[in-house]
């Protein structure tokens, strides 16, 4: 029953993390992919769908826009807190 439920950010989170790697030349493994996305996800408001190509169908173009542009602020900011996190701060380089 529930495994036709998901979120559609999801899917648009991945593939715009995925374009800013390839852009950026940047070595990725899974788990720094995962922590990306997962930081971007919880920014960003849950949209559950039954059928992803039904919900895309259905959206404006005013609608889809304004969601590429909240993936794009949110991917941003997941890029940013993670580069943070794997930055040592001054005093932990001591």
């Amino acid at each position: 029953m529930l495994s036709s439920i998901e979120n559609h950010y999801e899917r648009l989170v991945a593939a715009r993390i995925s374009e800013l790697l390839a852009e950026r030349g940047e070595a990725f493994d899974a788990g720094y992919f995962d922590d990306l996305a997962c930081v971007a996800l919880n920014y960003l408001p849950p949209r559950y769908v039954r059928h992803s190509i039904d919900f895309a169908s259905h959206q404006s173009d005013e609608e889809r826009s304004r969601m590429a542009e909240e993936v794009a602020d949110a991917v941003a900011f997941a890029f940013e807190t993670t580069r943070r996190r794997r930055t040592p701060r001054a005093h932990e380089e001591d």
